[in-house]
């Protein structure tokens, strides 16, 4: 069952802040200049009252009445200009801090994103992510916005016309605050019961942005199994589920828009009542029909905008409610308080007791114990599912044990960095993923600060400049999106350029040849006994031109060790699992050197 997605508001907010007390000075006085701007704002109308009931209690035109008219225009002039140099003020420093903030969010999510597991990865979308990491930067945006451009506003301006409106006549101050309660419960009740409708447009769109890099990422598969319509009709399913949930959402606005325009008309005509009944008893004067339908207007003009703001609010909150949740939730490896740096001389490698499982129903390895003496190398065999690979996930700690312990020349390598683990083991995997970036920068990230030369050292001890010099741009060759651009041999001399650049103490290799023909294969069989030489070796390999290279060779069933031996030996077994795998392979894949038929 799908986990129900929370919605903390508290949660998102405290992010945001974590980020915004990093420029205190300029997130302050924004503040402060965008309130006075607001407060002056509620003074203007004061000055035309004073201007209007100049004029009406003056029979006729006199110099005096002109100069003190005058006078108020001219301050109402330089209250406008203060007002609009306020605010030109608060703009300038919004428009400061809020770059850095969002870019910060950023750097943090992708930081933070990094840390977790490959368990993570692999359970999550890469283009959701990716929204999830867009999402959480343009929510601040939009949440900065509406909090500096809205509600400080609305609060402000509401705030002085209230205090206005009392000091006027207390009647029409309550009028106008009691109107003010309602207006604003109605709002946010409505919103709050249009929230989840809100999460669930969210994620369903992220299902939708799921579904299409799911797709555009499988384009070779789609196409070989001719299977466009198939998924046109998924990727329609949930894009139709995601238009009927933005018509509902977006239906209830109007319905929001509806009662707004309703509960407005009631201000304008409740309070007009209230000056006429006033006027009628003498305790109001012309210059009071202006000063109300300055702050009606100003009100219904602010308030409007609360309906859309509290929206938009709302909205932000829900797509950033998706990447916080990811922030909130622990990496599954991490490091140990105090951990040490791993140091490795010999390579030896034991697994003591080792249990492994993905859940509860799934389980790998059962007491494994398995020990491979410094500079050994072993090659791992056994039929499918036996957890061969997994072993090597766990040596770089991809995952951590259930129970048990794995241990590098006595050392524990769970309480071990995992950088230092990491930096003494190269890894070759059956399926290389590259950057979309030069040839040179995928075969340089073995080693980092490796020169040009060294990189295409490595290159050439892995057999890549066959075929780096017939690109367009030899090393400065962009190889597409995850290496697409490239074969799949070709993909795994780079992925062997990088571990020989690297040339750890330590080298796993999951199936390394698996992708080379046997002209290429036989390129960088010397290539491969080189990156060998020295180092503890552990090759998950069915190929007999590199199982028979090894020192030892261990059979592997139901996760756990059944024998190990050399090849000679253990096809001198009758009846082992070795051999019959071996009869196998001999007899309908291999010839007898080793190749294919």
């Amino acid at each position: 069952m799908k986990k129900k997605r929370t919605f903390a508001i508290k949660e998102v907010l405290h992010v945001y802040w974590l980020h915004i007390k990093r420029y205190p000075f300029a997130v302050a006085f924004s503040f402060i200049f965008t309130v006075g701007a607001f407060a002056l704002s509620t003074l203007v109308p004061l000055l035309y009252k004073k201007i209007i009931d100049t004029a009406a209690q003056t029979p006729t035109p006199t110099d005096a009445a002109a100069e003190i008219m005058t006078a108020v225009l001219l301050s109402a002039g330089a209250l406008m200009l203060f007002r609009m140099f306020s605010r030109r003020s608060g703009s300038f420093l919004i428009t400061y801090f809020q770059p850095k903030v969002i870019n910060d969010l950023g750097q943090t999510a992708f930081s933070y994103l990094l840390d977790h597991s490959y368990r993570f990865f692999a359970n999550n979308f890469t283009g959701t992510l990716v929204r999830r990491v867009a999402r959480l930067q343009r929510s601040f945006e939009e949440i900065a916005d509406r909090f500096l451009f809205d509600f400080i506003p609305i609060i402000v301006t509401l705030t002085g016309a209230g205090i206005v409106l009392f000091l006027r006549s207390p009647l029409l101050g309550w009028m106008f605050v009691g109107w003010l309660v309602l207006f604003v419960a109605v709002q946010f009740a409505i919103l709050h019961w249009k929230l989840k409708f809100n999460i669930a447009v969210s994620e369903k769109d992220s299902e939708a942005t799921g579904a299409l890099s799911d797709a555009i990422s499988n384009d070779i598969t789609i196409k070989t199994f001719a299977g466009e319509d198939h998924e046109r009709k998924i990727f329609k399913r949930v894009s139709d589920e995601l238009a009927r949930l933005r018509f509902k959402s977006w239906a209830i606005d109007e319905v929001i828009n509806f009662v707004q325009a309703l509960l407005m008309i009631g201000i304008e005509v409740l309070l007009f009542l209230g000056v006429i009944h006033l006027w009628r008893d003498g305790l109001a004067t012309v210059g009071d029909f202006i000063l109300v339908q300055s702050y009606v207007i100003m009100a219904i003009d602010r308030l409007w905008d609360l309906g859309n703001a509290l929206k938009k609010l709302y909205e932000a909150f829900a797509d950033a409610t998706e990447m916080v949740e990811i922030l909130n939730t622990p990496h599954d490896i991490v490091d140990v308080q105090n951990a040490s740096t791993l140091r490795v001389t010999k390579g030896a490698i034991v697994f003591k007791d080792v249990d492994f499982s993905f859940n509860e129903n799934r389980g790998i390895l059962s007491k494994f114990n398995l020990e491979i003496p410094g500079h050994q190398k072993v090659a791992l065999v056994g039929p499918s599912g036996a957890g061969k690979t997994t072993i090597t996930k766990l040596i770089l700690r991809f995952y951590d044990v259930t129970s048990g312990g794995i241990y590098i020349d006595n050392q524990n390598i769970a309480k071990a960095t995992q950088r230092s683990l990491r930096n003494s083991v190269a890894f070759v995997p059956q399926e290389p993923v590259l950057f979309h970036r030069t040839l040179m920068d995928n075969i340089r990230y073995g080693r980092r600060d490796a020169t040009d030369e060294e990189v295409m050292e490595a290159a050439k001890q892995a057999h890549c400049e066959e075929f780096i010099a017939k690109t367009p741009h030899g090393y400065q060759t962009y190889v597409g999106e995850r290496g697409i651009k490239l074969s799949g041999g070709e993909r795994q001399r780079i992925a062997i350029a990088r571990a020989i650049l690297k040339d750890a103490p330590i080298l796993v290799l999951d199936e390394a040849t698996s992708s080379l023909d046997s002209e290429s294969e036989s390129l960088i069989q010397d290539a491969l006994e080189k990156l060998m030489e020295g180092k503890t070796v552990i090759a998950i390999a069915h190929r007999l031109s590199t199982v028979m290279k090894m020192d030892r060779i261990v059979v592997i069933e139901n996760g756990a060790v059944v024998t190990s031996g050399t090849h000679d030996e253990l096809v001198s077994h009758e009846g082992g699992l070795y051999k019959k795998l071996w009869e196998i392979q001999a007899g309908g894949f291999l010839t007898d050197d080793g190749k294919g038929d």
